[in-house]
């Protein structure tokens, strides 16, 4: 069965798409951290980041930069944190999070609750400065 991420990518589910490649995908983490939380995948379905072949991970770094970068410079923040957890879904992937200390990295958190309008309009934000 596809993971929900390949169901993002087949247009199966939505999403909020910050950027697209042909081989990669940012999208808002609908229950962000904090304001423009992102998760940046690659299209190949491929479990653990690190099973990933050397060309998609370096290629998946080279696109997350570009999105890291944009949401930077809509975000309020000190820079972009870049997390790999790799736990909740079974197909790679890295959390790009506007932080201002530490702690807007903490999974353990309270989980924000955006509206689709606001989603939206992040999204929007984001894609807008790449």
């Amino acid at each position: 069965m596809p993971s929900v991420f390949t169901r993002i990518i087949n247009r199966e589910i939505p999403a909020y798409i910050v950027a697209e490649s042909d081989d990669f995908l940012a999208f808002l983490d609908i229950n962000p951290l904090v304001e423009g939380h992102t998760l940046v995948i690659p299209k190949k379905e491929v479990d653990y980041l690190f099973d990933l072949d050397d060309e998609t991970l370096a290629g998946l770094n080279l696109f997350a930069k570009k999105v890291a970068k944009a949401i930077d410079s809509v975000s309020d923040c000190e820079r972009v944190g870049v997390s790999v957890v790799g736990l909740e879904v079974p197909h790679a992937h890295v959390h790009l999070i506007p932080i201002n200390s530490v702690d807007d990295m903490n999974f353990g958190r309270m989980k924000l609750s955006p509206s689709k309008e606001e989603l939206a309009t992040t999204a929007k934000r984001i894609n807008a400065a790449l």
